[in-house]
C-alpha cells in the first residue's frame, strides 16, 4: 500500500469481483462450490497463457511487466514444486498411501497454479495496482461471508465479545465459531426456526450433541434460545454417553436460566444402555415445569436404538402416578416391530459401544462394522486413533482413510513367493469361498479337482477338500483357523502371524469399488493373477442374500448386517469379476446367485 487510498476503477471490477469469489469459502452459512472458484480463476489463468504465448512469439515486442514476473517465475514456482516432491518423496515410503492422497496434492497444485496466474495476470493488466486490489477483494470476501452476518445474526454485542476473546483467550460461542464462520450456521438454524413458529408451529430447539458445548457455550443458546421463545428447549444425548452427572449438571443450567415458559425436552440414545436409567434420573429431579421425554416403541432407533417407550411408561405408572395402557405398544411389538427387527436390527451393539465410549459419530462404528473383517480391539485402535476434532461429524473419507492406514500396517514375509509361482505355472486355480453352493455342490468341486488344478480355500479351511493352501484378508477368521493348518496359509499384512507360508502386502490387493474394496474373494483373484494365474475357477461365490442363513455353507460364519450393504457388495463384486474377467479368464465352477460374471 502506498500510503493513501485507492479508487478502484471501471477496467478493474470484473478482478475485483471475482478475487472475491476465489477468497470466499462461505457466504452466510453457505458453503461456495469449489469448481466456481477453480472456473473463476482459470478464466483468467487462461487469459495470462494466452499474454505469454503472444509475447514469446513475438520477440520484438517489450513488455515490462511481462518481464518482471517472468523473472520472478522460478521463485514463486519453487515453493510448489518442493512440497509436490516432498511429498510424493514421503508417501514411497508409506503402505497407507492411497490414490486419494494423490488426487488430493494434485488438486491442491492445480488451485496454487491458478491462483498463481490469476494473480500474475493482475499484475499484468494493473501492475502494483492489483496486489491493492486483492486486498480490498479478500477484506470485501471476509465482511460479507463473516463479519456482516454476524452481526445481523448476532448483533454488535457479539463482535465486542469476539474481540474480547481474541485478547484474552477466552473460549467463547462467538470466538469458537467466528474461527470458521460456522456461527452463521448455528445462527441460520434459529432463524428458521422463528420463520416456522410465525407460521404457526410448535417449535422444539434440539441442541444436538449437548456434551460438546461448553458450560459458557451453552448459557449463550439458551440466551438466544429464551429471545425465540420455543415451546420446548432439548438436552440432547446424540452419542448415548451421557452418565447422570452429565444430565444433573446441563438439567440444572437449562432450569436456572431458560424462560419458565419453555419446557425441557430430553432426546436419548442408547449406546451405552443409559437411556432407561437417564429418563428415570430426570423424572426424580425437581422442577416446576413440565418434562418432554422422547422415546420409541421397543426402543426402535438407528444403531442402538432410543429409550424403551414399554418400559418408561412401566416406570412412570409405578413411580410417577402414571396411569399408561401398555397392552397397545406390546400388540405393536409382537404384530409389527418384531418382523422389522428380524430384518433390520437396532439395540446395543459393541460397536455402538466404542463409538459412545470414544464420544464419536455413531456412523463411524456402523461403517467399521459393515466391514466385517475387524475385531472389536481392532475397531477400539482404530477409534484411538482418530482426531478429536474429526470424532463429532462424520466424514466417511476420513474413516476410511484411517480403516485403510491401520489395515496396512504389519509387515510381509515373501520368502515363498517364487516357490508359489513355480508350483502354479501353467496349472488351473480353483478359488473355494464359503458360499452355501460350495456344499450344496461338494461332487462337483471333489470331481473337478486333478493334478493339474490348485486349490486355494478363502478366508476358511474348506472341510470336503485338503485345499493345497488358504488365502485370508481378514484376522478374525484367521484366528478362528486351527493352528496346524497355518503354514499353508497366504495372509494379508494386516494380520499379525508368523508361521505362514506367504504374508503379503494388504494395500495392493485393494479393489477400486467401496462397497468391495478388501473383498476376500476378489483380493485373492488378484493376487493370483498378479502370480501369473492364466485360469481360476471359482466356488462358493454366490453373492449375498438378505436372508443371512442363505449365505455360507457353515452356519457359524452368518452375519447380519443392513440389506442395503448387502446389495452394494453383490454390485461390487459383479463389476469387479467383469473387470478382472478382462485380465484373467474366469468360471464359476457352482452356481452363483447374487453375482454375475
Amino acid at each position: 500500500m502506498r500510503g493513501k487510498p485507492i479508487k478502484i476503477r471501471k477496467s478493474q471490477i470484473p478482478y475485483f469481483i471475482s478475487g472475491i469469489i476465489i477468497f470466499t469459502n462461505r457466504f452466510s452459512g453457505t458453503n461456495i462450490n469449489y469448481s466456481i472458484k477453480y472456473i473463476v480463476a482459470g478464466i483468467w489463468a487462461l487469459y495470462y497463457l494466452a499474454v505469454v504465448i503472444s509475447v514469446q512469439n513475438n520477440v520484438t515486442r517489450k513488455n515490462e511487466k511481462y518481464e518482471q514476473i517472468k523473472s520472478h517465475y522460478n521463485l514463486m514456482i519453487a515453493p510448489f514444486v518442493a512440497f509436490c516432491f516432498y511429498s510424493i518423496a514421503i508417501w514411497a515410503f508409506r503402505e497407507d498411501v492411497t490414490i486419494g492422497n494423490y488426487t488430493r496434492l494434485f488438486s491442491t497444485i492445480l488451485y496454487l497454479a491458478l491462483a498463481w496466474g490469476y494473480a500474475s495476470c493482475g499484475y499484468y493488466l494493473f501492475g502494483e495496482k492489483s496486489i491493492d486490489v486483492l486486498f480490498y477483494a479478500g477484506v470485501t470476501s471476509y465482511t460479507l461471508g463473516s463479519i456482516i452476518p454476524l452481526i445481523f445474526n448476532y448483533g454488535v454485542r457479539e463482535i465486542g465479545l469476539y474481540l474480547i476473546s481474541a485478547i484474552t483467550g477466552a473460549n467463547t460461542a462467538a470466538s469458537y465459531m467466528m474461527e470458521v464462520h460456522d456461527l452463521t450456521f448455528a445462527i441460520a438454524a434459529l432463524k428458521e426456526c422463528k420463520k416456522i413458529k410465525n407460521k404457526g408451529y410448535k417449535v422444539f430447539v434440539q441442541a444436538m450433541v449437548s456434551l460438546s458445548y461448553t458450560d459458557e457455550e451453552f448459557l449463550d443458546l439458551i440466551r438466544r434460545v429464551n429471545e425465540l421463545e420455543p415451546y420446548a428447549f432439548y438436552i440432547v444425548d446424540s452419542f448415548g454417553m451421557m452418565k447422570r452427572k452429565d444430565l444433573t449438571r446441563l438439567f440444572y443450567l437449562v432450569e436456572h436460566n431458560l424462560n419458565e415458559k419453555i419446557k425441557i425436552g430430553f432426546h436419548s440414545h442408547n449406546n451405552m444402555q443409559l437411556a432407561y436409567s437417564n429418563a428415570q434420573s430426570l423424572v426424580d429431579l425437581h422442577s416446576d415445569r413440565d418434562l418432554i421425554i422422547d422415546s420409541s416403541v421397543y426402543g426402535m432407533g438407528r444403531g442402538a436404538g432410543n429409550l424403551n417407550t414399554e418400559l418408561f411408561v412401566q416406570y412412570l405408572n409405578d413411580n410417577a402416578d402414571g396411569n399408561y395402557d401398555i397392552k397397545p405398544l406390546l400388540s405393536i411389538i409382537d404384530e409389527i416391530l418384531n418382523a422389522f427387527y428380524q430384518r433390520n436390527y437396532w439395540g446395543y451393539s459393541l460397536p455402538n459401544y466404542l463409538s459412545a465410549a470414544h464420544n464419536a459419530h455413531p456412523n463411524y462404528a456402523g461403517y467399521l462394522d459393515d466391514k466385517k473383517t475387524l475385531t472389536v480391539e481392532n475397531m477400539n485402535e482404530i477409534f484411538d486413533m482418530m482426531d478429536e476434532d474429526k470424532k463429532v461429524s462424520y466424514d466417511k473419507d476420513y474413516i476410511e482413510q484411517l480403516y485403510l492406514r491401520y489395515m496396512a500396517t504389519g509387515k510381509s514375509q515373501e520368502g515363498h513367493k517364487a516357490e508359489l509361482q513355480e508350483k502354479i505355472k501353467g496349472k488351473t486355480i480353483l478359488l473355494i469361498a464359503p458360499g452355501k453352493s460350495s456344499i450344496e455342490e461338494r461332487k462337483k468341486i471333489a470331481s473337478f479337482i486333478n493334478e493339474d488344478v490348485v486349490t486355494i480355500s478363502v478366508n476358511y479351511n474348506y472341510p470336503l477338500v485338503n485345499t493345497d493352501y488358504i488365502f485370508l484378508s481378514n484376522l478374525r477368521r484367521f484366528r478362528e483357523l486351527d493352528a496346524s493348518n497355518r503354514e499353508k496359509c497366504i495372509v494379508t499384512s494386516n494380520i499379525p502371524a508368523d508361521n505362514v507360508y506367504i504374508q503379503t502386502k494388504y494395500r495392493e490387493l485393494l479393489c477400486d469399488i467401496e462397497a468391495v474394496k478388501d473383498n476376500a474373494g476378489l483380493m485373492a483373484i488378484k493376487y493370483f493373477t498378479q502370480m501369473g494365474a492364466k485360469k481360476i475357477y471359482l466356488a462358493g461365490f454366490d453373492g449375498y442374500s438378505h436372508d443371512e442363513k442363505e449365505n455360507y455353507g457353515e452356519s457359524t460364519m452368518a452375519f447380519v448386517t443392513r440389506t442395503a450393504v448387502l446389495d452394494a457388495m453383490n454390485v461390487g463384486m459383479t463389476e469387479m469379476l467383469k473387470k478382472y474377467s478382462n485380465i484373467v479368464e474366469l468360471k464359476f465352477l457352482t452356481k452363483q446367485h447374487y453375482v454375475k460374471n
